[in-house]
């Protein structure tokens, strides 16, 4: 009998992210999935369908999973990812950790069915966007797996090269942030010149929004849709031509990604 349900699943970490892609989950249908997480807060993950444990020593015996997701710090992987390696035997290990290569998470649960994966916040609402790589000893049938469980809260893309997922952590993974900086700019802008505070939050949260929606439906590029905005000689014109300074946000943008990337690199030692 053919079945859309979900295998088992191993969640370590319920955090944004992971709470975020249980949900998916869940909406699709899942046989079984064990959070492990020892917050106090990942008790409220817990249906009948999820087992929520606060250590990896409560994982009940029988449970054998087709896959364990990675949804912890980066900077505790070497202490905490060594206790599934048992588990992972016969399972693929999706990592959605920045930083944390696919040889350093093979030597840390000794299997070489390894899936790393950067997605973003937009996952919380369905809209994310997620860019995996699979490892070498990945087969085509765990490569299909961790595709649906990404692919539950948003478009996923796959990429060969494992080394595009520090610009890509730097793009996608953080890009939310920068989105939502932005908003935060053009509030604080807008009372500094005099709107009201209500008006100047909710101008700038649909501005920012609605543009993305817009950007999601149109066929013309980005650089189209600003031109479309700005009139000759107009006002939008004058704001641009500050912005667009070389030493405003192109030089601003590309040396924020680059750190952001060196930062990732980073992470992988």
């Amino acid at each position: 009998m053919i079945t859309s349900e979900l295998p088992p699943i191993l969640l370590v970490g319920g955090g944004k992210m992971g709470s975020a892609m249980l949900t998916g989950w869940r909406e699709l249908g899942v046989a079984r999935v064990v959070v492990v997480d020892p917050s106090p807060a990942a008790a409220a993950l817990a249906v009948p369908s999820v087992i929520v444990v606060t250590g990896p020593e409560e994982i009940p015996a029988d449970f054998r999973p087709a896959a364990i997701v990675l949804a912890i710090k980066p900077q505790m992987a070497s202490v905490l990812v060594p206790a599934y390696s048992g588990l992972a035997k016969g399972a693929v290990c999706l990592s959605i950790m920045a930083g944390q290569t696919i040889g350093k998470l093979s030597s840390l649960v000794h299997s070489g069915a390894i899936v790393r994966a950067m997605p973003n916040t937009p996952a919380a609402v369905r809209q994310g966007y997620t860019v995996a790589s699979a490892g070498p000893g990945v087969s085509a049938d765990a490569r299909d797996l961790c595709y649906r469980l990404l692919s539950a809260v948003g478009e996923v893309a796959w990429v060969d090269d494992e080394g595009l997922l520090d610009p890509v952590t730097a793009i996608s993974g953080g890009g939310p942030a920068y989105v939502f900086l932005l908003a935060e700019l053009l509030e604080k802008a807008a009372v500094d010149l005099g709107l009201p505070p209500d008006l100047a939050r909710a101008m700038a949260r649909r501005t920012v929004s609605g543009s993305g929606a817009l950007l999601a439906a149109s066929e013309e590029d980005a650089t189209q849709l600003r031109r479309n905005v700005t009139s000759p000689a107009g006002t939008t014109e004058r704001a641009l031509a500050v912005l667009m300074d070389a030493d405003a946000w192109p030089k601003a943008i590309s040396a924020a990604m680059a750190a952001a990337t060196a930062r990732s690199r980073e992470l992988a030692g």
